[in-house]
Order: structure tokens, then C-alpha cells, then sequence
């Protein structure tokens, strides 16, 4: 019986090299993280001495007045946006995966733009955008229009819409049409079968769109800091603000909290797109 053949001598160490490269990028990846998250419980304010154990930080945070205003202000702003978001977002998965119109490409493919684009250049185009829209509008109405929260929402609804929609049009791809026709066929209206068979059907699509727009929004600093204007503080740009006088355990353990919401919240919609599967 004939031996199998025996593997090179550089095909083993191609091997050796791709796991080494593979555990080099992920280390360089996390364990900046990894330390964040144990210099949140550090001892010592200042500098990088590892000093003991404390839970110290998290009470100061959650005493800390500033930083429960730029969280409610976060949270107002993610849930906003979120809602309009996928209510849009959805209504343009079913458009473009139903129907045929004329500018159905156009839009098929401007939808992955925000995806794609770098956040600086989605944050400057909106600056731009409401600028020059205010500047006009205050010229020709005698308004006082400036950016504030409102434009924040805005942005955020803009950049949210694309993964929402690029979300729900992936559970719609393994959609069975003929249960709504068998809908359609025991006296259903049109209506009917939408909120009865298509929508519940689709509806881990949509809060899994809903929760990626959310974790988004929350995380979001570029196009807040360029949208936002007086008077409006989001978590990030609150963090960013403290980072740029001295790093200090109390923005470790803010960081850790975001980075575990943000993670349980991709989980969340990871989970309910595999149910839908």
C-alpha cells in the first residue's frame, strides 16, 4: 500500500508563516484593547504604573454629571436616528429588491456609498452641505439657522439608512413569495399581507438593521464632531474632549463600557440574522 506523499518543506513553513501572521495581526489588534480595558481598574490616575485593583473609576463615572448629559444626549441621538433610519432604510430594501423602475442601478449602487466612503469624507460633505444650505436660507428667509443637534440626527439618519437597507435586502433575498400569495389568495389585501406574512417574516432583518444603525450611531465621532454645533456634547465627543488634556482610568472605564455595548449590540444582530436563516 502506498504511503501518502509527504508535505515540503516549504509548504510547512508557508504554513508556520501564516499563522504567525495571522496571530501577529490580531494581537496587534486587541491587545491594545485588552490593556484599555485592565488600566480601567488600575490604581494610579496618572501614567502607565499598574498599581492595584479598584472599582473606583466606574463610581466616579457614573457620578460624573457631564458624562450622563453627553450619554443622554448620545442615546437621544442614536434612537432617533435609529428609528427613521430603518423605517427609510426598509422601505428602500423592499423598492429595490421588488420592484423595477427607471434609476433603479443609480440608486442601487449610490446606496453602498456611505458604506464604502471614509467617514471624513462623509462628515465634510454633510459640514458642507448645511452650510451652504443655512447660509441660503438665512440670506433669503431672515432665519438664524446653525448646526446643532438636529443636523447630528440627520447625519447619523444618513449614514445609517445604507447598512440598514443593505441588511433587511439580505433577508429579503431568501424570501418566499408564494406565501404571500397563498395570503393573497385566502382574501388578504395588499396590506394585509404585508403586516401579516411579509413583515413578520422580515422582521430579524430589520432589528438587526436597527441594532447595526444603533451600536453606529452610539460610536459615531467624526461626523458628530463635524455636524454638531453649540451646546451639544455626544459621549464621544465628551471622551475625545477629556483625551486630548490626559488620559485617565475614568475614560478607560468609559471606553470599556462602550466597547461592551457595542459588542453585545453586533452580537444581538448577528443573532437575529442567523435566526432568520
Amino acid at each position: 500500500m502506498s504511503q501518502p506523499p509527504r508535505l515540503s518543506s516549504t509548504y510547512r513553513w508557508s504554513s508556520w508563516l501564516l499563522r504567525f501572521n495571522a496571530i501577529a495581526a490580531y494581537l496587534f489588534l486587541y491587545v491594545p484593547i485588552l490593556l484599555l480595558v485592565v488600566f480601567s481598574f488600575n490604581q494610579s490616575r496618572f501614567g502607565a504604573r499598574w498599581t492595584g485593583w479598584t472599582f473606583e473609576w466606574y463610581r466616579q463615572m457614573f457620578r460624573d454629571q457631564r458624562l450622563e448629559n453627553a450619554f443622554r444626549t448620545s442615546l437621544q441621538i442614536a434612537v432617533i436616528s435609529t428609528i427613521v433610519s430603518t423605517i427609510l432604510g426598509t422601505m428602500l430594501a423592499l423598492a429595490l429588491e421588488r420592484y423595477r423602475f427607471k434609476g433603479r442601478q443609480t440608486v442601487d449602487a449610490t446606496v453602498y456609498l456611505p458604506i464604502i466612503i471614509p467617514d471624513i469624507v462623509m462628515a465634510v460633505s454633510l459640514l458642507a452641505f448645511f452650510s451652504l444650505t443655512f447660509r441660503g436660507l438665512n440670506s433669503f428667509l431672515g432665519l438664524q439657522l446653525r448646526t446643532g443637534l438636529a443636523t447630528v440626527i440627520i447625519g447619523h439618519i444618513a449614514f445609517s439608512i445604507s447598512f440598514v437597507a443593505v441588511v433587511v435586502r439580505a433577508s429579503l433575498r431568501g424570501f418566499d413569495r408564494r406565501l404571500e400569495e397563498a395570503a393573497q389568495d385566502l382574501g388578504a389585501d395588499p396590506g394585509q399581507t404585508f403586516r401579516r406574512v411579509t413583515l413578520p417574516l422580515i422582521m430579524p432583518g430589520i432589528l438587526g438593521g436597527a441594532l447595526i444603525a444603533f451600536t453606529l450611531s452610539l460610536d459615531d465621532f467624526v461626523v458628530s464632531f463635524f455636524t454638531s454645533g453649540p451646546g451639544v456634547n455626544t459621549l464621544t465627543l465628551e471622551v475625545y474632549g477629556r483625551v486630548r488634556r490626559s488620559i485617565t482610568p475614568e475614560i478607560n472605564a468609559v471606553s470599556t463600557l462602550m466597547l461592551l455595548a457595542s459588542v453585545a449590540l453586533v452580537a444581538m444582530s448577528l443573532l437575529l440574522q442567523r435566526s432568520r436563516r
